[in-house]
């Protein structure tokens, strides 16, 4: 499990470690940019997090394949998931480019200097949602065939060129908020092609089948609303921050991507859990599924409350970091306690949504997330503001949500339905 989660580990970091040097860089330019990155980086997240199937989906299927010793078949999921990638990924690219203006202007509550930032760092940003999508269907069905070592060189070499390119577009070539975009797309560029020859070196054949792609539709069904719903809830959060004014915005942009990075790291053990219970079912053994789940969970509480101790440590370290801004560090203070208290819980949740995953059963998956979206997270998110409990309102509903959602998955990992949910591969 260790050898497989390490790698996970690096590439699941990998982008959210960047956005966290990002968010640093940007925030050096003014409370402005970083509300544009704040509001931009929420919409494009929430499209990247609603496609994640592409990665979760494919894996899933492709683990069982290589389970029951078809590795033609695992690889074929790839070529079919890239093409899928492609085709959402241009889809969603001329949906930005026609909305990005009233998308930004809602989610910054109203016209004005933030909108107008977010806007233009979205319009170069998105171009680079294909190459995103793309990136994450080799990464499913690598991670399928337990190959997580290719993908940790892909990953780091677009995030490299990522890394040196940001400070030098957004200061020294004096592009700014620009800067910050164009480097996220040549990075995404670097990586995508990587992945599209390791899948090309497979030499299985590329022709599309809309069997193949449709079946891979119905796993990503539930997984499309699940994260659908999950990003409204986010989008939301980010909604009721930017209308308290800019300062809680940017100290909500800084908590929410250490979260974000915080909650990839802790799903290397759900990568690994993915890969490990859809090949242990691929080959009908139960057991070492139900194994496997025990073990994952003990990693992941574990991990979480190694995380959360050195969060509330460092915290006069890390926060400084961000931004030099008095006002934006005495929000990001407030939230800091909440935080750090996550952890140990997500780190419980993450690990098991992931054994979940690799049995195939992301419709109770779906259901859970939902539930606790619409009951925890997002009442407690909109009354924040008119309630006026600012941003300790927006994380205690994320709390609630993360609560909700580790008493939905331990139950369901207590029982066996898991160990009987529909097979993930079909045509």
């Amino acid at each position: 499990m260790v050898s497989l989660a390490l790698p996970a580990l690096v590439v699941l970091a990998a982008e959210p470690l960047y956005l966290l040097v990002d968010t640093a860089v940007v925030g050096n330019l003014g409370t402005v940019p970083l509300g544009g990155l704040a509001v931009g980086g929420a919409l494009l997240a929430w499209a990247a997090g609603l496609l994640n199937f592409l990665a979760y989906g494919t894996t899933a299927r492709a683990a069982r394949r290589a389970g029951a010793g078809d590795r033609a078949g695992a690889v074929s999921e790839g070529v079919q998931a890239t093409w899928l990638a492609l085709g959402l990924g241009l889809a969603v690219v001329g949906a930005f480019q026609i909305l990005a203006g009233p998308l930004t202007r809602t989610l910054a509550g109203g016209a004005g200097a933030v909108a107008s930032a977010g806007e233009q760092w979205l319009r170069i940003a998105s171009l680079g949602v294909p190459l995103l999508l793309v990136s994450l269907a080799g990464n499913g069905w690598l991670r399928g065939v337990q190959e997580l070592r290719r993908p940790v060189r892909y990953v780091l070499a677009g995030s490299l060129v990522s890394l040196v390119l940001c400070p030098l577009l957004v200061f020294p070539a004096g592009l700014g908020l620009v800067g910050s975009a164009v480097a996220n797309v040549a990075g995404q560029a670097v990586t995508a092609t990587l992945f599209l020859r390791a899948l090309a070196g497979e030499r299985t054949p590329w022709r599309p089948r809309p069997a193949a792609i449709a079946a891979q539709l119905v796993i990503g069904r539930d997984l499309l609303l699940r994260a659908a719903v999950l990003q409204v809830a986010f989008l939301a959060a980010a909604g009721v921050a930017a209308r308290a004014g800019t300062v809680p915005l940017g100290a909500h942009q800084i908590a929410l991507q250490l979260f974000f990075f915080l909650a990839l790291v802790l799903d290397a053990y759900a990568i690994a859990a993915q890969t490990l219970v859809g090949q242990a079912l691929g080959r009908s053994d139960p057991e070492d599924a139900r194994t496997t789940a025990r073990r994952v969970s003990l990693w992941g509480l574990g991990t979480g409350l190694v995380v959360g101790g050195l969060l509330l440590g460092l915290r006069d370290v890390l926060l400084p970091l961000f931004t030099d801004d008095p006002a934006v560090v005495a929000q990001a203070e407030v939230v800091w306690w909440f935080l750090a208290g996550l952890q140990p819980l997500a780190g419980i949740v993450f690990a098991l949504d992931g054994v979940l995953m690799g049995a195939g059963d992301v419709g109770y998956l779906r259901t859970v997330t939902i539930g606790a979206a619409l009951l925890g997270f997002l009442p407690l998110s909109l009354l924040a503001l008119p309630l006026s409990w600012g941003l300790a309102g927006v994380w205690a509903g994320l709390t609630l949500f993360i609560l909700l959602r580790l008493v939905g998955v331990l139950a369901r990992v207590a029982g066996n339905r898991w160990l009987g949910a529909p097979d993930t591969v079909g045509a």
